[in-house]
């Protein structure tokens, strides 16, 4: 056989989100790339919730997209609904949150592969990993089929052995209607991957004309949204309303006398189900003493009539999926097009992992998305992003992209997952980041440009944009603390219209600025910059002052973990070296091998003296190597 036909640099499995950015990574960086999924129809499938972002999610999307990856730019070619979460709130924790037509979404992410240089997209199940000498070498699929690659990368999201519990009833399926990938969970569990059980689930669809929309209250999209990409300048989608109600006791009436026949309460799953995305059944079960819980009812396209019921996700028998959905106001007469269900699937321990996500146990494989416990398409994407990038980096000999906590959010999940590992489907929040006032969506390509152009994942006019507006931004903050506003008629004027108290002697502008009720804009129209400042430049200058004591003491913190980050704990230590360590702790330590002495202070259990002893130990090795 032609060589050509099956040898690649590097293979993905799975072309959901975390399968779609990994292969872009990949051939983005010049490596020969394969991606493989079961239904190329279903590719970058919303199967759960038709929106991108949300709480923290927001922020990964921005960093996917500073890392030229491809999720915020489907996100923004595909809204029909933009929403910026926790406005009333400081702009650490100010999230962008979309409605997103699904269809579009898929189509759009379809078209960029097929187009992408270096890229390959074909449909095939994977029956097997070809692993020689504790490396990997490619996949067989299910005909026999053999692809030879220098990495593998698997994202297989429900996929590995999923099966889908509705009721009493169960089907081997990755999603509802589509094939279960069992002999690669199989192969993996072959291979000796401490693996276990998740479950997620979706609720049921409805017919938009059997609902009556006036029940509900209707919330419209933002009316001058900020868009995903940093890439985007305009959207020409249609923006469509979301519609928000709750149900009721007689409703929780019925999932309490039916709980024996939901798959999840009925003894059919064993899976762990997420702690921060309950069914509904969970719902009742675990606030006993709510009354009511809020219904969120959203259009899954332009073109289609089926409403993604939002808060209704359950693992109950049709017939009384009906009773549960008809007894909310609004819904009496509504009609299920595809109902709810649960579903369970494989995933490996994330403590099997490095943090270049690639496995300890087989060299050059690596994982990404949910088979690494995590939950949402926004995880998945990010990690699909940093393993196909350390694929490529694998193959091209070159040093693994690993970012820090203090760097990005896609940093703190990455090291929560390898470092502490889960037992629960992780999900990102913005209260994960210890250092989340510098790691916000605004910021995102200005923190990650210098890096992603380094790793060729974007071209020389973004590095040249990011650094243009970081220009900016750094001399108007000078100015700004330097210029003096002298009190005078205009000026008190404009300070007495803006609800603020007027100066008597002069004040530096930045003090000004400082004054929660007055913002940079107002500002110049008494102090105007000595030349023409962009809207993202202009909003970096007022974070950055208005914060900038909150600023100063994270970039101390900062200082502090990163002095523990640049101690390096050699490859294989023996942790019996570190006399005083308590048994459980180095056992730990075994087991996660962490890379450096930041990573091993952050593992369960280790205690400020512990983290004293290690580093005597670290010292006395490296002066014994170095003897």
């Amino acid at each position: 056989m032609n060589s050509a036909l099956n040898t690649y640099d590097v293979l993905v499995v799975g072309a959901g989100h975390a399968g779609c950015e990994a292969a872009l990574a990949a051939a983005r960086m010049g490596c020969s790339t394969l991606l493989l999924t079961i239904d190329m129809d279903k590719i970058a499938a919303m199967p759960c919730s038709p929106s991108i972002g949300g709480m923290a999610k927001g922020q990964l999307v921005k960093e996917i997209d500073a890392l030229g990856g491809q999720m915020a730019v489907a996100t923004d070619a595909s809204a029909i609904q933009y929403r910026t979460l926790n406005t009333r709130k400081g702009p650490a924790v100010h999230s962008t949150r979309t409605q997103n037509d699904k269809n579009m979404y898929s189509r759009h992410m379809k078209t960029v592969l097929e187009t992408s240089p270096n890229l390959d997209l074909k449909q095939a199940m994977v029956r097997d990993l070809i692993v020689e000498n504790g490396c990997v070498k490619g996949i067989v699929d299910m005909t026999g089929f053999a692809y030879q690659a220098g990495c593998v990368v698997i994202t297989t999201g429900t996929f590995l052995r999923g099966r889908v519990h509705i009721g009493a009833t169960k089907t081997d399926a990755g999603r509802a209607g589509e094939f279960a990938s069992i002999h690669l969970g199989e192969s993996l569990a072959d291979l000796g991957f401490d693996m276990g059980r998740m479950k997620t689930g979706t609720p049921p669809r409805l017919h938009a004309d059997s609902i009556d929309f006036n029940s509900f209250r209707r919330h419209e999209s933002d009316p001058d949204p900020t868009f995903f990409s940093f890439r985007t300048k305009k959207i020409t989608t249609p923006m469509l309303p979301s519609f928000m109600g709750e149900t009721n006791a007689a409703t929780h009436d019925i999932v309490r006398k039916n709980l024996q026949y939901s798959a999840l309460y009925g003894g059919h799953i064993k899976g762990q189900s997420a702690r921060y995305c309950p069914s509904f059944e969970d719902k009742i079960v675990k606030f006993a003493d709510r009354n009511s819980h809020h219904i969120i009812l959203e259009y899954e396209g332009i073109h289609t009539k089926e409403i993604y019921a939002s808060g209704l996700g359950n693992s109950l028998p049709l017939d009384i999926q009906y009773q549960v959905v008809r007894s909310v106001k609004g819904l009496e007469q509504a009609k299920i097009m595809r109902p709810a269900y649960a579903i369970e699937y494989d995933y490996v321990n994330p403590l099997e992992l490095t943090p270049a996500l690639e496995t300890k146990r087989i060299t050059g494989l690596f994982l990404a998305g949910q088979i690494n416990g995590t939950s949402g398409y926004e995880e998945a994407g990010a990690q699909g992003l940093l393993a196909g990038v350390n694929a490529a980096c694998k193959i091209q000999k070159r040093p693994a992209l690993i970012l820090d906590r203090s760097q990005a959010y896609l940093g703190v999940m990455v090291d929560d997952l390898v470092t502490r590992g889960t037992t629960e489907p992780y999900r990102m929040f913005t209260s994960r980041a210890e250092y989340r006032l510098l790691l916000r969506e605004d910021n995102a390509d200005l923190r990650l440009a210098e890096t992603a152009h380094a790793y060729d994942l974007i071209d020389t006019e973004r590095l040249k944009l990011s650094r243009e507006i970081a220009d900016q931004t750094s001399r108007e903050i000078r100015r700004v603390k330097q210029a003096v506003v002298k009190p005078d008629e205009t000026t008190n004027q404009l300070l007495a219209s803006l609800g603020s108290n007027p100066i008597t002697t002069g004040v530096k502008l930045a003090q000004l600025l400082k004054r929660a009720e007055l913002s940079y804009r107002q500002l110049t129209t008494i102090s105007p910059p000595l030349e023409p400042v962009s809207i993202r430049a202009a909003t970096q200058v007022e974070i950055e002052i208005k914060y900038d004591g909150y600023i100063t003491r994270q970039l101390n913190e900062i200082k502090k973990f990163k002095d523990l980050e640049r101690i390096k704990i050699p490859d294989h230590f023996d942790y019996a070296r570190a006399h005083g360590l308590s048994n459980e702790i180095k056992e730990k330590l075994e087991k996660i091998q962490p890379k450096s002495l930041g990573q091993a202070s952050r593992t369960d259990g280790m205690t400020p003296a512990a983290i004293s002893v290690l580093m005597v130990a670290i010292a006395a090795y490296d002066k014994h190597k170095s003897a």
